[in-house]
């Protein structure tokens, strides 16, 4: 299993705003920090407001900040807005043919772990 782009530049993004919390940060800053193009960052940060995770403000020390204090946003809500679900299998029981195959228990235990190790990790503990 293997996560984009997103989750990984995302987090790097969520971090480096969690670094200078409660200070504004722009997308350029953020952007040469972290060496991530303006225009890909912006749509993540984009999803991340959309998702009341980060809140923007306009003007001459405008910005992005966090929309909460980094210890308590954690990894799995962030990786989870920009990547979906977290589920390493996607099961259709609808067009099982086995009506439930045997390796499932294998692909929920998995989901389950993930799921407990991402929403273990604060943001805060990044930094």
């Amino acid at each position: 299993m293997r996560f984009s782009t997103r989750a990984e530049y995302g987090l790097r993004a969520m971090a480096n705003l969690a670094q200078n919390y409660p200070k504004c940060i722009s997308v350029k800053d953020i952007s040469k920090v972290e060496g991530i193009s303006v225009k890909y960052l912006e749509r993540l940060i984009q999803e991340l407001r959309k998702n009341n995770l980060v809140k923007s403000s306009k003007g001459k020390n405008g910005g992005y900040t966090l929309a909460r204090n980094p210890k308590l946003l954690k990894v799995g809500k962030i990786v989870e807005t920009l990547e979906g679900t977290i589920a390493p299998m996607k099961c259709n029981e609808a067009h099982c043919k086995i009506g439930g195959c045997s390796s499932r228990m294998v692909w929920n235990k998995l989901e389950i772990q993930i799921r407990k190790t991402l929403y273990g990790i604060k943001l805060s503990e990044l930094i």
